[in-house]
């Protein structure tokens, strides 16, 4: 984040101020955040694991060796909700906007290596793994963080009213998920995370995602610039394009989120394509790039747990993935920030729970940064 009078994450700004706002009264969130979209990284990256891990000898290997995982289970124990036992399961995707490296390249903040999770996001895979639901947590929230033990081992309290973001730059994924757990009653049973480099190098190897723009972009924070209409991105524009913020709807992080979740859906599309590739070369080169990208949880953490888990989602196409964000209004003291509206998040965390539709009425005026529609998977 910038030099502003912005509060840095894990803080609220002065009682009674208001964030900045743009012309006409819009609200704008802090400038140089960073994000990433990370659900979509994630799927793309277990599809690709199914196409390209063919388990043959050093290649299967080197495929298991690139896969980072962390042991969520034991880190959190067993004060935790229990597990749905109908079949269903959630997701925690994260982003991790790490300060170094590749990411130092593409335009992460600060240099001291610390990372954080800049897009957040639950996926409900519904009994039958037929079709799925995905809830967005705005990284501006602000939430009540649990006790954490981070992964040097060091404790620290619970904190009341930090950005949601701040779990994990505290500590870590067992963080982010202990959090998570806490704010929904909602056991994760997975957890899987990628970066900034991994998304574009990613999307590359893809060859691009097509997607459709109904209006202008143009945002100077990002350095994307679309006109309306259809256009094949590649790594570095569709990583802009998940970041813009300044150029679409109110300027806030929901309505970045918007642009990420439709994203997701052009990528997911992009990925069913991919059972038509029979260069084997290519197909390794796709594997490698994606275990390479994620971190999961310990039951992942190898080519073959993976395969057995994306094997699960290659039957949800773009059209059985319905996409949301958790309930929220703008808080009154800053603009920047958002509040869970409780109730209508209730509904939420109640359905997928229940392994049910998430209601409409759950998301009925609600906090949606006004962006909604500018972006979708090419006719």
């Amino acid at each position: 984040m910038s030099a502003e009078s912005t509060p840095e994450p894990g803080t609220t700004g002065p009682p009674g101020t208001t964030g900045p706002r743009r012309a006409g009264g819009r609200r704008r969130g802090p400038r140089g955040a960073r994000r990433t979209a990370l659900l979509a990284l994630a799927w793309t990256a277990t599809g690709i694991v199914v196409l390209g891990g063919t388990g043959a000898g050093y290649l299967y290997l080197k495929l298991n060796g690139n896969i980072r995982s962390v042991d969520i289970n034991q880190a959190l124990g067993t004060d935790r909700p229990k597990r749905a036992g109908n079949g269903s399961e959630n997701i925690l995707v994260l982003g991790s906007d790490t300060r170094s490296g590749g990411n130092r390249r593409l335009g992460g903040g600060t240099d001291d290596g610390t990372a954080r999770s800049d897009t957040a996001m639950i996926v409900h895979i519904y009994r039958g793994h037929r079709r799925a639901d995905v809830v967005s947590i705005p990284r501006d929230t602000l939430v009540d963080r649990p006790e954490c033990t981070d992964p040097r081992g060091e404790d620290h309290p619970a904190a009341r009213n930090v950005m949601f973001n701040s779990a994990y730059s505290t500590g870590g994924a067992a963080c982010a998920v202990k959090t998570v757990e806490s704010l929904t009653g909602l056991r994760m049973d997975h957890y899987l995370e990628v970066d900034f480099a991994g998304f574009k190098e990613l999307v590359d190897e893809l060859g691009g995602v097509t997607v459709t723009t109904t209006q202008d972009i143009d945002d100077r924070e990002s350095h994307l610039r679309l006109s309306a209409g259809t256009h094949r991105l590649d790594g570095t524009r569709a990583l802009a394009l998940v970041r813009t913020r300044h150029g679409v709807g109110d300027g806030s992080d929901l309505g970045r989120i918007q642009l990420q979740q439709s994203f997701v859906k052009a990528l997911v599309d992009q990925v069913k394509h991919l059972g038509v590739l029979t260069d084997p070369k290519e197909l390794y080169d796709l594997a490698d790039t994606a275990t390479k990208t994620v971190t999961t949880d310990s039951d992942l953490g190898s080519v073959n747990s993976l395969m057995s888990f994306a094997g699960g989602l290659k039957g949800i196409s773009s059209s059985h993935l319905t996409m949301v964000t958790m309930p929220v209004q703008y808080d009154r003291a800053d603009a920047n920030r958002v509040v869970v509206d409780q109730a209508k998040a209730r509904q939420v965390w109640d359905a997928l729970r229940d392994d049910r539709p998430i209601p409409a009425s759950a998301t009925r005026g609600t906090a949606t940064g006004e962006a909604k529609g500018v972006v979708g998977a090419a006719s």
